[in-house]
């Protein structure tokens, strides 16, 4: 089984009983896969957190910590949140699977059994974890389907939540000029400095998403947003410059054709963020979170330089000195 860039999946075997990790671990590398082991709950999670895992395979009756705490833990944490989890157990009753597809696991495989059924199960669950980010491949940040599903669940638990749209202006013309490996690399750039803010400035409970190309999404406390979103922005602004050339960066801007065979001046790259705040529960459906953010970004796009733009008709809080009224 391999991965979207086409190395072998990594698989990391959680087992406090050598003999069981080995045997786990030489079925899975005859398959083809890349194994690790760590013998307890807490080795698992450095491990995890070092290795970036494609699969834990997981035991549940573990001493210091048990899997179920390790699945609980991984699942609050936004870096370790997407890895897929099979839970093994020689416990088959109805009452422990159930437990353990609560607390994250995607699935429960039960002792004694056999390798066509383990590899049947993991490669099951590579193929399904593949699919969910095959939308993203290029920042591995959960895609549309994940950002749907984390909105329905905020809202059906009345949480007070802001939803932070982020999009770079002047993209196509970016793409057009550079290309689009330069293209790619400022997605990347982008990805990188969402996910830094939130290991900076957020919490467990935030959530990053990658809707496609250069739009993105950032869920997180509406009394973080605002402070998170000009982080953003300052440190897009004084990155995205050295992925230019010197000459457009003293111009200004760089010069484009556009379909009508005519040069076109284009700014240098910006970013909208358009902030969608929701603490008393007006909102009820997640597409109209994404309406009311569409609507904002429109109208900060019609504005110079970077932005953060507010739900009703709130202030616009910019990199630079400037506010409006929307």
């Amino acid at each position: 089984m391999l991965t979207q860039d086409s190395s072998p999946a990594r698989v990391l075997v959680v087992d406090d009983e050598p003999h069981i990790a080995q045997i786990l671990k030489f079925t899975l590398e005859k398959a083809g896969y890349q194994v690790f082991t760590a013998e307890n709950g807490e080795a698992a999670l450095e491990r995890i957190n070092e290795l970036q895992p494609n699969l834990v395979i997981l035991d549940i009756m573990m001493p210091i910590m048990d899997g179920y705490e390790v699945c609980r833990k991984m699942r609050e944490d936004f870096k370790m949140n997407q890895i897929p989890v099979i839970m093994l157990s020689a416990k088959g009753e109805l009452p422990e699977r159930v437990k353990g597809l609560e607390g994250g696991a995607n699935d429960y495989l039960i002792k004694p059994y056999s390798n066509d059924e383990l590899l049947l199960r993991v490669r099951n669950v590579l193929e399904w974890n593949i699919k969910q980010k095959e939308a993203n491949p290029l920042t591995g940040l959960p895609g549309n389907t994940a950002i749907e599903r984390e909105l329905k669940t905020r809202i059906n638990k009345s949480q007070p939540y802001a939803f932070l749209y982020i999009d770079i202006d002047n993209f196509k013309g970016f793409n057009d000029y550079y290309g689009y490996q330069k293209g790619d690399e400022i997605i990347s750039y982008l990805a990188a400095i969402i996910t830094t803010t939130v290991e900076k400035l957020g919490s467990k409970e935030d959530f990053m998403g990658h809707i496609g190309g250069d739009d993105f999404v950032l869920v997180t406390d509406p009394s973080r947003a605002e402070f998170m979103a000009k982080h953003i922005i300052d440190e897009f602004d004084k990155g995205a410059l050295f992925l230019l050339n010197e000459d457009d960066v003293k111009r200004g801007y760089f010069e484009v054709r556009n379909r009508q065979g005519e040069i076109a001046r284009v700014s240098l790259m910006s970013i909208t963020i358009a902030l969608v705040v929701s603490t008393d529960n007006h909102i009820d459906h997640f597409a109209e979170i994404n309406d009311i953010a569409s609507d904002l970004k429109k109208y900060g796009k019609k504005m110079k330089g970077s932005v953060v733009i507010k739900e009703r008709r709130q202030d616009v809080l910019p990199n630079a000195q400037k506010t409006t009224d929307n």
